[in-house]
């Protein structure tokens, strides 16, 4: 990271309307993760947690870990050390099914959508696991399979209109724009109607007219859905901007965490974000 990237910490381009419903009791417990590939450490003894209803920010230079951190929460990785406890429970075992069924949802950091299909359908994909009818009613459109399917349609197009993209709702998503596939593939994880939604870098690669409307979506999801939220992000003027609390990452090692402000004026956030050389 730069010193461009430490100023913008202290200067952020974009200010919105931060007024949210108060945050609840701890969520999501993490306890002392760590995490190696062979001989590599990509997470070294870290511990946080998440309150409901509170937008949490993972930040740190490239290579922190950060996406490691949100893959360990929803299951794709498990831990070689440390305690995950949601809702009060010890979590054990975890995969990604498992972690989707019980309400925590994911957008990528590569764009991961069929391209080939509608948004509409696309959207209708995040709500697979609310589907209760078997494959073969599904296939005949039959009975209590189709008003199923009109069922979850209405809270497709709820999302829809939600996120503004009603114009572009039968467009496959691949003739779309960047910034417009992001905000469907946002669209497709509140689909879940998830309890906590991880975002990777949501912003990443848009323009500032972009960036700022997915500042307004993602606090509106929080503020009107109650969502609870863990992003990472690289725009500082972003995430202290729109954030409760945030929590540093360097080298795979927790560095700091707090407030917006608190982390501001953390001497080893701003020496990271500088690049001063490691012992």
């Amino acid at each position: 990271m730069t010193e461009a990237a430490h100023m913008q910490m202290n200067e952020p381009e974009a200010h919105f309307n931060t007024t949210r419903r108060p945050t609840g009791p701890v969520i999501l417990d993490l306890k002392n993760i760590s995490l190696s590939f062979g001989g590599v450490r990509a997470l070294t003894d870290i511990s946080f947690d998440v309150r409901q209803h509170e937008i949490r920010a993972i930040i740190g230079p490239n290579g922190a870990g950060k996406s490691s951190m949100l893959n360990v929460i929803n299951g794709v990785y498990r831990p070689q050390q440390g305690q995950i406890v949601y809702r009060g429970e010890v979590r054990k075992n975890m995969d990604c099914h498992a972690a989707a069924k019980s309400g925590i949802a994911r957008t990528f950091q590569n764009i991961a959508l069929l391209k080939g299909m509608s948004v509409l359908d696309n959207i209708m994909t995040g709500r697979n696991l609310k589907m209760k009818s078997s494959f073969l009613m599904q296939a005949l459109y039959w009975g209590p399979a189709r008003r199923e399917e009109i069922a979850h349609r209405v809270k497709a197009e709820e999302i829809i209109d939600f996120l503004e993209i009603q114009a572009i709702r039968k467009t496959p998503v691949g003739r779309l724009p960047y910034g417009l596939q992001k905000r469907v593939e946002l669209g497709r994880a509140l689909a879940a109607e998830p309890d906590i939604l991880l975002l990777d870098e949501p912003m990443a690669g848009m323009n500032v007219e972009e960036k700022q409307d997915m500042c307004r979506f993602i606090l509106d999801v929080n503020d009107q859905f109650g969502t609870t939220i863990v992003l990472i992000e690289h725009d500082m003027g972003v995430v202290m901007d729109i954030s409760d609390r945030v929590v540093v990452l360097d080298y795979g090692k927790k560095i700091g965490d707090g407030t917006p402000d608190e982390v501001r004026a953390n001497q080893d956030v701003i020496n990271a974000y500088l690049g001063v050389a490691h012992p």
